[in-house]
């Protein structure tokens, strides 16, 4: 059989699947790019490997979504749509493969059914596949992206996340794969998301056989991920029990967390008699000859821990998770707690909270709830908001078992059953007003926005800002290489860069001389490839001499009791829900910070008149730093 191109129809490509005499492989760049450097591999470096990958003849190419959307922007200075445009025109015949978390998007919560309509029709302009899944296997979740997938003519491939334990069973399983096509019908390919890695090559293949026993006309299309070091067992075992399609990816960047190397796979299905459908083993290994060099760019983005870690089995952090967790652990100064979080209260709160999948977001709840219970001390003590809303179902009802009353109690306090029965359960998130969303995006810019721009600002309004605002004071930044973007210690007045783009077209950057002016600004004079370029840069504010001293927890509580509304923990604000004059009273929230992902709702302690909002959505704060001030109701 040939291989299987973006031109074909789904029938059509459906079709090929259900008779397929061999297996397709999805190169998982994303993935790669994720669980191993910490999601910083540069469109530079996917545009040097593009034809090689062109000609490698992969079913598909996962190249945007998860996490990777947010960090384009956020650490990359990339637009996640010029990205796909620029990748699409070297990479003509390649299906674009995206991941999904269903209702959470490209983001972190649940997001107005409108938006995640606008978003999936947008990105289905340049993605042929959509993996979508979500955390807790609640398949309404993932509902509206299945329907607009289908609208646009593309392929769906829901996922059944795998986890191990007494409840993960194959009847389990094989039930959820029946709730999926009674929503989606039988036109679908079926994704078994191993996202930690977990299980045996054993507990794969009788999971693929016992659903291709159910559902024989199913391709099922396996993703896992190489921690343990035995993702090609369980690959070689989902083949040999009836997967169609498996994920790897270039063995010049693939490390420990990540998905394997694609010709490992290839080496090691042949003494099975089966074949790699389509592939040019040639282009495979010249996709790593070529990206080799520009991995030792990337090494600031590696794990802090390296070599396989074989106890994911006990912890179950996904390869995504794994990086990020490292390096908060290291920059946080806890990195020598982590055998204790790992190996110890990881797996406890994992099964406190009722076994289900971690993987984003569960894998960041599952994370911040074990780290906190370890550095603070006091199990369950500072519950994050996204924990609360867990355990009152927000995000779909818990498969297998609710968590004990205790952890309700410690999280809500004595009245904890109360606040269940009247707030428990998913709540209709109410549509956005986007048109009034597009009038603040082009106040915000000066310009009226693109609807790409729109769609990226709607899930993450505040870094889409910030980026789009980049673009315009700096211009485009993806044509540099790894070498220059990410190189340390800054660029000396007098030094002379030269480098090619991905064309192999080279380019000169001579930078300086430096001018001071009578305002304070400075000057820096840029000549790029002998065209002069000019950046002003206002003159750095000096440190404010009444900044707030450090205060310890205790003195944070005692502040909040009198209405003095502090920052327990480092973050960014993401909400400010009061304003200056308004009432409030106990337990209504005025802040809503984030860090690590997780949102914690900041609550008022005392009734009163708000008289100071101290702090703007998006501006970072430390532990101490003011927030809001309530003059407390005289009694």
């Amino acid at each position: 059989m040939t291989r299987i191109t973006k031109h074909m129809s789904t029938t059509d490509v459906l079709d090929a699947l259900r008779k397929a005499d061999g297996y397709y492989i999805t190169n998982t760049a994303r993935d790669m790019s994720q669980s191993d450097y910490k999601n910083r591999i540069l469109l530079h470096t996917d545009l040097l490997a593009a034809p090689s990958r062109e000609a490698a003849g992969y079913f598909s190419l996962e190249i945007t979504g998860g996490a990777s959307v947010h960090v384009d922007i956020l650490r990359k200075q990339v637009d996640p749509f010029l990205k796909l445009e620029l990748l699409r025109e070297a990479m003509p015949d390649t299906m674009f493969q995206t991941l999904c978390r269903g209702v959470n998007l490209f983001g972190y919560r649940p997001y107005p059914q409108n938006v995640i309509r606008f978003t999936v029709r947008e990105f289905a302009k340049y993605v042929d596949v959509w993996r979508t899944f979500d955390f807790m296997n609640h398949v309404p979740n993932m509902q509206a992206v299945f329907e607009e997938v289908a609208k646009a003519g593309k392929i769906n491939e829901p996922c059944i996340c795998f986890s191990t334990g007494p409840e993960h069973t194959n009847e389990f399983y094989v039930k959820k794969v029946r709730e999926i096509l009674d929503v989606t019908g039988e036109d679908i390919i079926l994704c078994i998301k191993n996202h930690g890695g977990l299980g045996t090559p054993k507990r794969i293949g009788e999971l693929v056989d016992a659903i291709k026993q159910a559902y024989p006309e199913l391709p099922i299309h396996y993703h896992g991920h190489n921690t343990d070091g035995n993702d090609i067992g369980r690959i070689t075992a989902a083949v040999l029990a009836g997967a169609t399609i498996v994920d790897a990816s270039d063995h010049a960047f693939t490390g420990f967390y990540g998905p394997p190397p694609i010709l490992t796979v290839i080496q090691t299905l042949k003494d099975y008699g089966k074949t790699a459908i389509g592939i040019d083993e040639e282009a495979v290994i010249e996709t790593s000859d070529v990206i080799r060099d520009e991995r030792q760019y990337y090494a600031p983005f590696e794990a802090q821990i390296k070599g396989f870690l074989p106890t994911v089995q006990i912890h179950k952090l996904p390869g995504g998770a794994m990086g990020s967790s490292l390096e908060q652990a290291s920059k946080g100064g806890f990195l020598d707690k982590m055998p204790d979080i790992l190996h110890k209260e990881l797996p406890r709160v994992q099964i406190e909270l009722g076994n289900w999948w971690s993987v984003t977001p569960g894998s960041q709840i599952l994370w911040t709830t074990a780290v906190s219970n370890v550095l603070e001390g006091e199990r369950y003590g500072n519950v994050s908001g996204d924990l609360k809303n867990l355990l009152l179902g927000k995000y779909g009802p818990f498969p297998f078992y609710r968590p004990d009353d205790w952890i309700y109690e410690k999280a809500f306090g004595p009245d904890w059953k109360k606040i269940l029965e009247e707030e428990g359960g998913i709540d209709e998130i109410e549509d956005m007003d986007i048109e009034q969303e597009r009038k603040t995006l082009a106040e915000r810019i000066g310009k009226e926005p693109t609807e790409q721009q729109l769609v990226t600002y709607l899930q993450h309004p505040n870094d889409a800002v910030d980026f789009f605002n980049f673009e315009e004071n700096f211009g485009k930044a993806y044509v540099l290489p790894p070498s220059i973007f990410f190189r340390e210690g800054g660029f000396q007045l007098g030094e002379t860069l030269v480098f090619r783009d991905h064309n192999g077209q080279e380019h000169i950057v001579e930078i300086g001389p430096e001018q001071q002016t009578e305002s304070g600004e400075t000057n820096i004079y840029l000549n790029v490839d002998h065209h002069q370029r000019v950046f002003i840069f206002e003159p750095e504010k000096q440190g404010n001499t009444e900044s707030t001293p450090k205060i310890s927890k205790d003195e944070i509580v005692a502040l909040a009791k009198m209405g003095d509304i502090r920052a327990s923990f480092a973050g960014n604000v993401c909400g400010v829900n009061v304003e200056e004059g308004q009432e409030v009273k106990p337990g209504d929230q005025v802040v809503v910070l984030e860090a690590m992902k997780m949102q914690t709702p900041i609550v008022s302690e005392v009734a009163g008149k708000v008289v100071a909002v101290s702090v703007k959505v998006g501006q970072a704060v430390q532990p101490g730093d003011k927030l809001v001030k309530i003059e407390v109701e005289e009694e």
